[in-house]
């Protein structure tokens, strides 16, 4: 067999196809969780399997017991991470569209993660207010992967929901290099930049971000850990 050409898109989904057939064990539940939801018109958006794998890797290493993910679509990457929690974790994942929630919802319970998931309908800048007047959190991790012009926004709101030691990812803050264009008039890219550069100024946090190549194509995400206490 001829393999693709190197650096192409097909090669990058090449390896991720070798990488998910030999290490992540066959799985016909996330299987159907990816097949209800394209089948319910959901967009395909979802975090390729190896990166769902990654984040439940972290939230496994950092033994996470509370999780807080901002954009649900279909509940593939919060099975993933709901399936790092103890018995007694809980995960708390903000969805604004009706649609998604419900796919979502039904997700959970093929899952088998329903008492583990608590799904908050509305926009996240609503509910986010609503998370700290209630006295929830902190959070052991927060996964961001929502609409990109609000990061900045998100991020603030993290921080509030955040202790010492809180571990905080973004998704998506590559945007196929466009980043790196700051007269891009793309909102999207503007707030992937916007919330890079928050990040860079937050004495808070200790950051990094990674760009990948994938099934995915060309993107990456952010992981920052809370060094300071984020009331100060």
């Amino acid at each position: 067999m001829t393999s693709p050409a190197p650096t192409s898109p097909e090669q990058w989904t090449a390896v991720d196809r070798y990488f998910c057939d030999l290490l992540l064990a066959p799985d016909p539940t996330l299987d159907a969780v990816l097949i209800a939801s394209s089948e319910s018109g959901l967009p395909a958006i979802n975090v390729a399997p190896n990166q769902g794998k990654l984040l439940h890797l972290l939230a496994r290493i950092h033994r996470a017991r509370t999780i807080l993910e901002l954009g649900t679509l279909g509940g593939y990457s919060t099975i993933w991470l709901a399936r790092a929690l103890p018995a007694d974790g809980h995960l708390i994942t903000l969805e604004a569209d009706p649609k998604h929630a419900e796919v979502a919802r039904a997700n959970f319970a093929r899952a088998g993660v329903k008492s583990l998931v608590e799904l908050r309908l509305g926009k996240a800048l609503e509910t986010l207010p609503q998370l700290v007047a209630e006295g929830c959190g902190p959070f052991d991790l927060i996964f961001i992967d929502a609409d990109k012009p609000n990061y900045p926004e998100y991020f603030q709101w993290a921080l509030k929901l955040s202790r010492m030691g809180t571990v905080i990812i973004a998704d998506n803050v590559v945007r196929k290099g466009a980043v790196l264009d700051p007269a891009s008039t793309d909102a999207n890219v503007q707030g992937a930049r916007r919330f890079n550069e928050m990040l860079a100024a937050e004495p808070r946090v200790s950051a990094t971000a990674i760009q990948t190549v994938g099934s995915k194509g060309h993107d990456g995400f952010a992981i920052a850990i809370v060094v300071v206490d984020p009331k100060r």
